[in-house]
């Protein structure tokens, strides 16, 4: 992990506002390798780590991003997946569901509720990287 370290360009920012990341994701290792590529990345990381947590804090925070685990301790991903798109406030939130159960049905599930992508764990975090920066580029 010694790649060189990123310069905030457009891709980091809207309108000079430094794009925040929300990470729902209740195993703290993977927590931490996600917070690590937000921050190298240029976004502002954020973290809940139960599901029952995640759509009050997407509400009062209204991150650009959510990379949402699907299976948390109460309230599944999927649960707070299509709660945050009943919510015409949150339109442009953008989520990407990650779970280890990565199979057709899992990611087809996750892209009718509304989910933006879907990651199948164990992720490559370049895979990862660059998923978010689709989501967050200015032409997304």
């Amino acid at each position: 992990m010694s790649e060189p370290p990123v310069e905030l360009g457009a891709s980091a920012t809207t309108g000079g506002r430094r794009h925040r990341v929300l990470v729902v994701e209740d195993e703290d290792n993977i927590a931490l390798a996600l917070d690590y590529l937000i921050t190298r990345e240029g976004y502002v990381p954020d973290r809940v780590a139960s599901g029952a947590d995640a759509l009050p804090r997407i509400r009062a925070t209204h991150p650009d991003l959510v990379l949402l685990d699907v299976m948390l301790p109460e309230v599944s991903g999927y649960e707070i997946c299509q709660g945050v798109r009943l919510d015409p406030s949150l339109h442009d939130v953008k989520i990407v569901m990650m779970t280890a159960r990565g199979s057709a049905i899992e990611r087809r599930k996750g892209l009718a509720l509304g989910a933006d992508g879907f990651i199948s764990k164990p992720f490559e975090l370049r895979e990862l990287r660059d998923e978010v920066r689709r989501l967050l580029s200015p032409d997304a």
